[in-house]
C-alpha cells in the first residue's frame, strides 16, 4: 500500500486532481512542481493514513515508517543534507493538508530536526548564529505547544520580560548570545512542566509532529470549522513534510502571503503582505504587522518602510511571473504562500483563495470575460450561501459618526453591538440574543467559536491575511485589524485609544470596509444588487429549471421579495397577519366563541382585514403566483393569558368575562403544535376556512379587475393526514369560490392544494393528490414529526449529535435525505401517479438551503420557497444543482 507521495525537482507523484488522497496542499505542492516552479523538496503523507490513524486506535498502518524514512532520505538527498546530521542537517516543515482549505485550524511544525548538536550545523553552514538560534527558540516553542501541548503564554512570557529588561522592542534587535539564552529558558520551561527534557531525537520529534497534525483533525478548533462549513470528518487530513526554506535569514529573506486579486474587492491587482526576516507564522499571526507587496498599496496606506516591490524588485518580478502562470493554470484567484531565503524565491503552498462574496462575483465575472471559464463555469465558482454577504447593511454615508480608532480594512460590511473582550463571552451573550463586537489583540484559531458568534472582529495586530482577517471574510464578519492605538487592559474591563476610554458593554460600530470603528450606533443603508451581482444572476437565472419564490406575509415582505428575484409566493402565512393589536381581540373572539354565530360575528370583523392584505400582496406580486396557507395556529399562540386580555375580548364581543376565562382554560393543550390546528380547526369550523377563502377570491377579483393582470391564487390547506379532510374543505372553499364568482360575474383560476408536512401524507399522496391541484412540502413540520423532534426544544441537545456524529447536519437546516427525504420521494411518486402534472414546491426554511435545493432538483420539484433575503441564494443554488445534475447525466 503507497501512503507517502513525494514531490520536487520539477515533477510530483500527485497532481491536484488528488486532493481526495494529498489534501489541498499536497496537490498543489505536487502540480507546482510539475510545472516547474520552485518548490523545495517533500512528501505528502495521505488522507487514507488519518482514517486508519483513527480507526486503528491512532495507531500508524504497516509500511508507513519505512515509506516515510524513505522520503527523507530522498529529500536530504535533493537539498545536499541528512536528516540529524550534526554537521549537515536536513530541517523539514510538518504541515497539515486537508481536502477543503480549513486556515488555522490545524497544526504546523517549523524548523523540525534542530537538537543542541544540528543548530550548531545549521549557524556553520549559514554563517550566523543569530539565525540558527532564532530558528531553535521558534522550533522550541512550536513544537513544545503543538506536541506537548504546553500553552505558548509559557513561551511569549520569556520573550517578552527578557525584552523589556533590555529595551528590546523587536525580536531583530536580539543577538545570537540572546536567542541563545531564550534558548535554555524554553527548554527549562519545558522540562519544568514535562519532568524530562526537550526531545533530542529528529526521529522522535517527525513522528511527533506527523501524530499531532493527525489529531489536530479533530481538535475543537477544527470541528467547529468542518461543521460551519460542513466538511465531512470522513474526508480526514493529509500531512505535508517540506525541506525547510527561511525568511529569517537577514535582510536578503522574507516570507509572505499574497493573493492575485483582492480578495475583498476582487479587482485585479496583486494584493499581499510580506516580513523580512522573518518565518511564515509571523505574518499570519500577526505578531509583528506586515508590508504590502506593491509601491501603490504602500503609497495607499501611507507607509513608509518599503514595499516588497521596491525592496527586492528581483524577487518581486519573479513572484509575479508566477502569480501569472498560476491564475491562468487554476483557472481562478490564487491564495500564494512563498519564501525568499537569501534572494532565492521559493513557493510554499498555493489554493483557491478565500474571498468575500462580492470579490466572488467579481472575479467569476471578470474571469468569464477574460475568456479563462465560459458562463456556465462562472455560475459554479460563487458559493450561495455567501450571498448573504450582500445582502447586509452598510453604514449610511450621511449618517453622523464618532471615530474611535482606524485600522485595516480586514473584511467588508458594517455591524454594531456591544464590546466584549473573549470568544467565550461572545457566544454566551450571542446566545442569549445580543448582538456583540469582538475586541483581541490578535485572534487565534481558539476563538473560532466567538468569532462565528460575533456580528464584527477588532484586533490591535494582524495585517490582510492575519488569522482574523483571512476567517472573518470567510464568515462574511466585518473585520477591522491592526488597529495600532488599540490597548485592552489587563483587566478585560476596557480598552482606549487615542487617550479615549471604550467599556466592555459599550455599543461601536465596525466599518470592515473603511478599517474603522465609531462610537455608538451608526445608521445603515442597504446594498445596491447591480453590476457584477445582476450578471451573475442573470447568467444563473438563464440555467435554472426550478422557480424561486419566496416566503412573505405582509406587503413589505412580498416587495422585498420581489427586489430579489422572487417568482412568486410560496407561502403566505395567515396567522402571521393576526398578531396586530387591533386583530387578535377579534381572532380571539373568533376561537372562544361558544356557538357558531358568536364565531360568525368574529369572522365579519375579520374578512375585511383578510381582503385587504390579500389585495395589497397581489397589487405587489403583479400577477405572479401566490401560495395562501389557510390559518394554522397552534391555538395557545392567540389565546388570551392576562385577566386584562379576558377583560378586552369581553368588552368587545359583550361575553361574560368569566366565562370566557373558563373556554379558554378548556382549549388549552398539552402538546398544541401536534393538537387542534390546521385543517383540523377547518373541519371542526369550516366557516373559518371559507372567510378566508372569500378574502382570497374577492381580492383576487378586485386585483384583477383594478390592473388587468392575471391574479393567480393557490389556496393551501395546512396538515392534512387524510384525503378526507382535504375533500371536505376542499368543497367548501369551492362552493365559496363560485358564490363570489357568481356574485361579481368574474372568472378566476384558481388552484386547491395542501402541505405535505406529516408522514402518512406523504405516504398517502397518491390519495390526496386526488383532490390537491399542487403540494407543497412544510419541510419544517415535516422534519418534527419524522424525527418525533420539537424544533424549539432540541437546539439544547443537538449540538451533542452533531459533535458525536449522530447526525453530521442539523436537520433542521439541511434536509434529512435519509428519512424525511425518502418520504418526499414517496409523496412525490405518488402524487405524480395520480395527477401527472401535479405542481410541487418546499417552503420551509430548506428553501433556502443549497444542500436541500440540490435535493429538491434532483427530486425534480417545481420551485422552492425560501425567506426574501435568501432568494438571491436560492436562485444561484438552483442553478448550480441543475448544471450539476447535467454533468453528473453526462459522465453516467
Amino acid at each position: 500500500m503507497k501512503w507517502v507521495y513525494s514531490f520536487g525537482e520539477g515533477s510530483g507523484e500527485g497532481d491536484a486532481s488528488m486532493k481526495h488522497l494529498l489534501g489541498g496542499k499536497g496537490a498543489n505542492l505536487a502540480e507546482m512542481a510539475s510545472l516547474g516552479l520552485p518548490v523545495p523538496p517533500g512528501f505528502t503523507i495521505t488522507t487514507e493514513v488519518c482514517t486508519a490513524f483513527y480507526d486503528n486506535d491512532r495507531q500508524y498502518p504497516d509500511g508507513l515508517k519505512a515509506q516515510v524514512a524513505a522520503a527523507i532520505a530522498t529529500v536530504g538527498a535533493a537539498v545536499g543534507r541528512v536528516f540529524g546530521d550534526a554537521d549537515k542537517p536536513l530541517l523539514v516543515s510538518v504541515r497539515s493538508g486537508a481536502r477543503a482549505s480549513m486556515p488555522g485550524m490545524m497544526d504546523t511544525v517549523l524548523n523540525l530536526g534542530l537538537t543542541d548538536e544540528t543548530v550548531k550545523g545549521l549557524a556553520s553552514l549559514a554563517g550566523d548564529e543569530r539565525f540558527a538560534y532564532d530558528s531553535y527558540r521558534r522550533f522550541i516553542q512550536m513544537y513544545s505547544n503543538v506536541v506537548l501541548e504546553l500553552d505558548h503564554h509559557e513561551f511569549e512570557d520569556i520573550l517578552e520580560t527578557y525584552k523589556e529588561e533590555r529595551d528590546y522592542f523587536l525580536d531583530t534587535e536580539l543577538s545570537a548570545d540572546d536567542w541563545k539564552s531564550i534558548v535554555a529558558s524554553y527548554k527549562g520551561v519545558v522540562e519544568k512542566v514535562r519532568g524530562k527534557p526537550f526531545p533530542q531525537d529528529p526521529t522522535e520529534q517527525i513522528w511527533g509532529a506527523i501524530g499531532a497534525v493527525f489529531g489536530s483533525w479533530r481538535n475543537d478548533r477544527a470541528e467547529t470549522y468542518r461543521r460551519l462549513h460542513n466538511i465531512p470528518e470522513s474526508w480526514g487530513t493529509a500531512v505535508n513534510v517540506q525541506a525547510m526554506v527561511f525568511g529569517n535569514m537577514g535582510d536578503t529573506s522574507a516570507t509572505g502571503v499574497a493573493f492575485t486579486r483582492n480578495p475583498s474587492t476582487g479587482e485585479n491587482e496583486y494584493y499581499g503582505e510580506f516580513l523580512i526576516n522573518a518565518q511564515g507564522e509571523d505574518v499570519v499571526a500577526g505578531i509583528r504587522t506586515p508590508q504590502p507587496l506593491t509601491k501603490s498599496a504602500r503609497e495607499a496606506m501611507g507607509e513608509e518602510d518599503p514595499s516588497l516591490e521596491e525592496a527586492m524588485p528581483k524577487a518581486y518580478g519573479e513572484l509575479t511571473a508566477v502569480f501569472d502562470k498560476l491564475e491562468k493554470h487554476y483557472r481562478d484567484m490564487q491564495d500564494i504562500e512563498f519564501t525568499i531565503q537569501e534572494n532565492k524565491l521559493w513557493m510554499l503552498q498555493t489554493r483557491n483563495g478565500k474571498r468575500t462574496a462580492k470579490a466572488a462575483m467579481k472575479i467569476a465575472v471578470d474571469l468569464c470575460q477574460e475568456g479563462l471559464i465560459n458562463r456556465e463555469e462562472a455560475v459554479l465558482r460563487v458559493e450561495p450561501g455567501s450571498l448573504d454577504q450582500l445582502l447586509h447593511p452598510s453604514l449610511d454615508p450621511n449618517a453622523p459618526r464618532d471615530l474611535v480608532l482606524a485600522g485595516l480594512p480586514a473584511s467588508p460590511g458594517a455591524a454594531s453591538g456591544e464590546v466584549v473582550f473573549s470568544a467565550d463571552e461572545a457566544e454566551r451573550l450571542s446566545q442569549e440574543g445580543r448582538k456583540v463586537i469582538l475586541v483581541r489583540v490578535e485572534t487565534s484559531p481558539e476563538d473560532i467559536h466567538g468569532m462565528h458568534a460575533a456580528q464584527a472582529i477588532v484586533t490591535a495586530r494582524g495585517g490582510m491575511t492575519s488569522h482574523a482577517a483571512v476567517v472573518a471574510r470567510g464568515m462574511g464578519r466585518p473585520c477591522v485589524c491592526g488597529a495600532g492605538d488599540l490597548k485592552i487592559d489587563n483587566s478585560g474591563a476596557f480598552f482606549t485609544a487615542g487617550g479615549r476610554q471604550v467599556n466592555k458593554g459599550d455599543c461601536v460600530t465596525v466599518d470592515g470596509s473603511a478599517g474603522k470603528v465609531f462610537f455608538g450606533e451608526v445608521a445603515t443603508m442597504q446594498p445596491e444588487l447591480s453590476g457584477d451581482f445582476a450578471t451573475l444572476m442573470g447568467w444563473a437565472d438563464n440555467v435554472r429549471r426550478m422557480a424561486v419564490r419566496a416566503n412573505a406575509d405582509t406587503p413589505h415582505d412580498a416587495q422585498v421579495a420581489r427586489n430579489f428575484g422572487a417568482q412568486g409566493i410560496g407561502l403566505c402565512r395567515t396567522e402571521h397577519m393576526f398578531f396586530d393589536a387591533e386583530r387578535i381581540v377579534a381572532v380571539r373572539e373568533m376561537i372562544l366563541a361558544e356557538d357558531k354565530a358568536g364565531r360568525e360575528a368574529a369572522l365579519a370583523k375579520l374578512l375585511p382585514m383578510q381582503r385587504s392584505d390579500f389585495e395589497d400582496i397581489f397589487r405587489v406580486m403583479s400577477g405572479l403566483p401566490v401560495t395562501v396557507r389557510l390559518l394554522d395556529p397552534p391555538l395557545h399562540e392567540f389565546l388570551p393569558h392576562s385577566d386584562d386580555e379576558i377583560e378586552e375580548v369581553a368588552k368587545s364581543s359583550g361575553m361574560d368575562a368569566q366565562k370566557l376565562k373558563d373556554r379558554a382554560h378548556k382549549l388549552q393543550e398539552f402538546n398544541p403544535m401536534l393538537g387542534h390546528r390546521g385543517c383540523r380547526l377547518g373541519v371542526s369550523y369550516p366557516e373559518i376556512y371559507e372567510m378566508q377563502a372569500r378574502a382570497i377570491v374577492e381580492a383576487a377579483c378586485t386585483i384583477a379587475e383594478e390592473t388587468g393582470e392575471r391574479v393567480t391564487p393557490e389556496i393551501m390547506v395546512p396538515l392534512v393526514a387524510k384525503s378526507e379532510e382535504l375533500s371536505f374543505l376542499k368543497k367548501r372553499i369551492d362552493d365559496v369560490a363560485s358564490a363570489v364568482l357568481k356574485e361579481r360575474n368574474a372568472t378566476l383560476d384558481y388552484l386547491v392544494g395542501t402541505m405535505i408536512e406529516l408522514p402518512r401524507a406523504a405516504l398517502t399522496a397518491d390519495e390526496i393528490a386526488g383532490d390537491a391541484e399542487f403540494f407543497s412540502f412544510g419541510t419544517n413540520d415535516l422534519t418534527q414529526t419524522t424525527f418525533g423532534l420539537s424544533r424549539d426544544d432540541s437546539a439544547s441537545f443537538l449540538p451533542d449529535y452533531l459533535r458525536r456524529n449522530i447526525l453530521e447536519r442539523d436537520p433542521f437546516v439541511t434536509i434529512d435525505t435519509q428519512g424525511v427525504g425518502a418520504l418526499m420521494e414517496v409523496a412525490v411518486e405518488k402524487g405524480r401517479k395520480t395527477r401527472p402534472q401535479i405542481k410541487l414546491g418546499i417552503c420551509g426554511e430548506h428553501g433556502g438551503d443549497p444542500d436541500s435545493i440540490t435535493f429538491v432538483e434532483n427530486l425534480g420539484l417545481d420551485y422552492v420557497s425560501c425567506s426574501p433575503y435568501r432568494a438571491p441564494i436560492a436562485r444561484l443554488a438552483a442553478a448550480q444543482a441543475k448544471l450539476e445534475e447535467r454533468a453528473s447525466s453526462s459522465n453516467a
